[in-house]
């Protein structure tokens, strides 16, 4: 089924969008409260809607994953003057992408248009880009898939950034990198699929080792011996 833009379609389109819009930029209102983080919730709103109007399944997490970058990038700016907190991102980006596994469950199930194109993983329907033999699958438009890829890329780098400003100069032990990595090997995961789906496993290994590098770089262990040099005083 194709985009069909209705009166009726392009009306919903801008009020959600204008919803997004109202939580993304929610701190102008100086409300001191934290709605803000909304924002990743709420732009689930207009990437359904254009899902569910017939457009490409392809193009509608293409949207989605823009619409958060532009969210992590507001909050990038956060964490660095110290205004937001990195766990807070994090946890509302999560229970996002939660919500948007259920809707790609129970959506295509009432709406069978929606199923177009697509795969079921677990129960969730998402695009099927690949043959069972990892080649691209022919409604594939590669210049939707390679914006896909980037903003799934730059969405990952978002959310590692604002982890390393915060954790830059902290005493961090060895166990804690390992908690750190294992938290970010779906993601790893992810972008191995959705970039080189035949390789997943060394390309994940490869993203978490140079994670460790730079975890090393940035962090002290506590243990420094830091030696001081006091001037002879004249006899």
């Amino acid at each position: 089924m194709a985009f069909t833009p209705t009166t009726e379609a392009i009306v919903f389109l801008v009020t959600f969008f204008v919803i997004f819009g109202v939580f993304l930029v929610f701190d102008i209102f100086k409300r001191n409260e934290k709605y803000g983080y909304l924002a990743y919730v709420m732009a689930l709103l207009p990437t359904n809607v254009l899902w569910g109007y017939g457009f490409d399944v392809l193009g509608v997490y293409l949207v989605l994953f823009i619409l958060w970058d532009i969210c992590l990038a507001r909050d990038l700016y956060g964490v660095a003057s110290e205004k937001k907190e990195i766990n807070e991102i994090i946890l509302y980006f999560v229970l996002a992408i939660i919500v948007q596994i259920i809707l790609a469950g129970i959506l295509p199930s009432s709406i069978p248009t929606m199923q177009e194109n697509t795969r079921t993983y677990w129960f969730a329907f998402m695009p099927d880009i690949y043959t069972d033999t990892f080649t691209l699958e022919l409604w594939v438009d590669l210049g939707i898939l390679m914006g896909f890829r980037m903003a799934a890329t730059i969405s990952v780098g978002l959310i590692i950034l604002p982890l390393l400003i915060d954790l830059k100069g902290e005493e961090v032990p060895i166990p804690v990198f390992i908690i750190i990595i294992a938290l970010f090997i779906m993601p790893f995961l992810y972008l191995s699929y959705i970039w080189l789906p035949d390789a997943m496993a060394v390309l994940t290994f490869l993203f978490s080792v140079i994670l460790f590098i730079v975890l090393l770089l940035i962090t002290r262990s506590g243990k420094e011996v830091q030696l001081k040099t006091t001037p002879q005083k004249k006899k």
